[in-house]
């Protein structure tokens, strides 16, 4: 019997327009990724398997949107749990904090023991942040400039949003070799946080500022400022951070700024060693012109 030719065309062109289908142990290796649960691994075995099977695909986008889609949903199921215990925590709850640690020895002609010790403590609410920090440090020995230094302060932030909030500033400063007993600062405006990734973030803060300055050599004053502020960490592997913290106030004829530079690096479980940098700079207290402090640091990081 003879076929006739176009018979033979419409065979042809219903086999082009029947979609090839997946072969078993192709679909079998992709829902193994799935299962496993490593998106760049589904990403690139989807990916291999369009590849190798083009007549194919449009099975294979249904797989990779039903994978997309519960994603989704175990995503946004995730944040419901968080943002649920964050709202029923309490005032108590949901606090971190690490403990930091330091000394250096010297002796012979100039001989002199030092002291460096932090400790910082976050909580994450649901809208609320709070920061609250405490550092010293004490230099004293013979033929060396004796140093004491303190600084405590308390920042709350109210987050409107994942990047924008508002924040309040209290801290207390007190550094003989700068010229003051105490300086007290308050502090408010609002924040805008640039990167805010698992391993990247980027804070920027501005806002109006009241300072008070029990100076030494001169007498008490009180002035208004404006500062500004930069926070920045980096998670540039899962065992170095590095991170940066920065304030600059500005006042009428004076200003001061400090910025502290700091290499995280994971030792064991929640021991880290650090090597930071701190810059400070002063054009007041009774000061001829501004004068600049740096010191570098080897320390030890606890957190918990």
């Amino acid at each position: 019997m003879v076929v006739p030719a176009f018979t033979l065309l419409a065979l042809a062109q219903a086999t082009a327009d029947t979609p090839a289908k997946l072969p078993d142990g192709v679909r079998a290796m992709i829902e193994a990724a799935i299962a496993a649960g490593d998106a760049k691994t589904i990403e690139t075995v989807i990916r291999l398997a369009r590849d190798t099977h083009p007549f194919a695909g449009g099975e294979i986008d249904e797989i990779q949107q039903r994978w997309r889609l519960r994603l989704a949903e175990s995503e946004a199921a995730r944040k419901r749990e968080r943002e649920q215990a964050l709202a029923s925590a309490g005032m108590f709850d949901n606090w971190k904090g690490q403990v930091e640690l330091g000394a250096s020895r010297s002796t012979g002609k100039s001989s002199y023991l030092g002291f460096f010790g932090s400790v910082a403590f976050n909580r994450e609410g649901l809208r609320w942040r709070h920061k609250l920090d405490g550092r010293a440090e004490v230099q004293k020995g013979r033929n060396v400039l004796n140093t004491e230094r303190y600084v405590a302060s308390w920042q709350p932030n109210y987050k409107w949003g994942p990047r924008i909030y508002a924040y309040g500033l209290a801290q207390f400063e007190s550094d003989r070799i700068q010229g003051y007993d105490g300086r007290y600062t308050l502090s408010g405006g609002l924040g805008y946080a640039v990167l805010t990734g698992d391993k990247a973030r980027l804070d920027f803060e501005g806002g109006p500022a009241f300072r008070h300055v029990d100076a030494i050599s001169v007498d008490a004053e009180s002035s208004l400022a404006a500062r500004a502020s930069i926070n920045f960490r980096w998670a540039v592997t899962p065992t170095l951070e590095i991170k940066q913290t920065s304030a600059l106030y500005f006042e009428e004829g004076e200003s001061s700024a400090n910025a502290l530079t700091a290499i995280d690096a994971k030792l064991l479980g929640p021991l880290k060693a650090r090597l930071s940098y701190d810059v400070r700079y002063e054009d007041r207290i009774g000061n001829s012109g501004g004068s600049i402090d740096t010191l570098g640091r080897a320390t030890l990081v606890y957190s918990f």
